[in-house]
């Protein structure tokens, strides 16, 4: 797996922070991008939205939508498609904020922010990342477990040494994780290919309603399991003078083709989440039909009702998943480390301490999708926490200058931020009631 190289332990003060990321060429880098053709030149900013999109694609979200399309049908269908678009707006902010600021969201916050609020956003992060890397490592343990038949703890132990494996080279790295995105994709697009769900009910699905049951909590997994938090943070260091800029006026230009890579990225996630969720409504959501609400069971009905290529493609894209969410998850804790703390560890040691709760999982035996499911609600209650901030800064003049977000912007930001908050908070007197 291809992730950027860290050093053991150090202090992370001005270009260490931005290890591996292209040095400025000086004041005319844009222009001689644009010399070279407009095409080729577009394509030199696709990357950053690519490798936050693989959040958008995880284990988690595999889980989330195999079990509501299981139980409801294609009932939330609207919740996956409202999860994406909420997503396009808030990763377009933060990229926004790296492109204006030249800083990442967790630096600007330690800039900004008193030093008590830095130091809870940074508790509360890494309590995040490490439900985040619970449900990435876990999924790609059970799509070893899927492909090669290795019992699930030691298929546990194969992922953290595949996943140990570097190579150097920011680039690289895009690439490595926008190709194990396309295989994720081209898995579900053959499975909806085979299995062809019903676009009637698949559209009436689009229509907003909440159900009785789990649904409000399977929709607050699904929304955790889009709009993650750590590439909230992630998406603004991986823009912030990546492209070098002289002015307003060559900022602006840039942003425009973020906001394309943002729009091409998470419309492919956003498809590939439609895609499961439609595919386990057609194929799992049968009257009488019992316990296939589990990843485990998705995978042996592909097998029965489709064929063993549909069950291979199924846990080839489920592996691939897991394996490129777990690397930008582990890279997502580096910047969060050094922009809140400007402290930085090995990416093994981060490894090592992340994946501890996931081999427990694994060792004592619990319902591995019902875990994946209950991180990804975790993940929701941490949304909050790094879209307020996010949308603090952006709306500050002195932070984005002219690219401070404008009016309808900031409302809408706001609304969303207000949104959310409000679903989590539903969740939680649902379940105490």
């Amino acid at each position: 797996m291809v992730t950027p190289p860290e050093p053991l332990l150090e202090v992370a003060d001005g270009p260490a922070l931005d290890a591996g990321v292209p040095a400025p060429l000086g004041p005319s880098h844009l222009d001689g991008l644009f010399a070279r053709g407009r095409v080729r030149a577009a394509l030199s900013f696709l990357g950053p939205a690519f490798v936050a999109a693989v959040a958008y694609v995880d284990p988690g979200n595999f889980a989330t939508n195999i079990q509501a399309g299981a139980k409801f049908g294609y009932e939330l269908m609207w919740v996956v498609l409202a999860a994406n678009l909420v997503a396009m707006l808030v990763q377009y902010l933060s990229a926004k904020l790296g492109v204006a600021s030249g800083r990442s969201l967790p630096e600007m916050c330690r800039d900004r922010f008193p030093r008590w609020g830095t130091v809870g956003l940074w508790v509360q992060a890494e309590v995040i990342a490490m439900a985040t890397d619970v449900a990435e490592f876990l999924g790609a343990a059970i799509g070893l477990n899927l492909l090669f038949g290795v019992p699930l703890f030691i298929a546990g132990l194969l992922t953290g040494v595949i996943l140990a494996l570097q190579q150097r080279g920011f680039r690289q790295f895009e690439l490595a994780i926008a190709a194990l995105l396309g295989i994720v994709f081209l898995g579900f697009l053959y499975e909806t290919l085979k299995i062809g769900p019903s676009a009637h009910d698949a559209l009436n699905g689009l229509i907003p309603r909440l159900g009785g049951g789990d649904a409000a909590y399977l929709a607050v997994g699904i929304v955790g399991a889009t709009v993650m938090p750590h590439v909230i943070y992630l998406h603004s260091a991986l823009t912030k003078e990546r492209v070098p800029t002289r002015d307003d006026g060559e900022r602006s230009r840039v942003l425009r083709y973020e906001r394309l890579d943002v729009i091409i990225a998470l419309s492919i996630a956003g498809l590939v989440n439609l895609a499961m969720l439609a595919v386990a409504a057609k194929l799992l959501h049968v009257p009488g039909l019992t316990d296939v609400s589990t990843i485990q069971a998705a995978h042996h009905q592909l097998g029965t009702a489709v064929g063993g290529g549909a069950a291979l493609a199924f846990a080839v894209a489920l592996f691939a998943s897991g394996a490129s969410s777990s690397s930008v998850g582990t890279y997502a804790g580096q910047i969060v480390m050094v922009g809140f703390l400007n402290v930085r560890i090995h990416v093994l040691i981060r490894r090592a301490v992340t994946m501890l709760p996931a081999l427990v999982i694994l060792a004592v035996g619990v319902n591995t999708t019902g875990a994946l499911v209950f991180s990804q609600v975790v993940l929701s209650f941490g949304i909050p926490f790094a879209l307020i901030p996010l949308v603090v800064l952006t709306s500050r003049r002195d932070v984005m200058g002219v690219h401070v977000n404008g009016f309808t912007l900031r409302c809408v930001a706001y609304l969303v931020a207000a949104g959310l908050t409000a679903m989590n908070v539903f969740l939680i007197v649902q379940q105490l009631a």
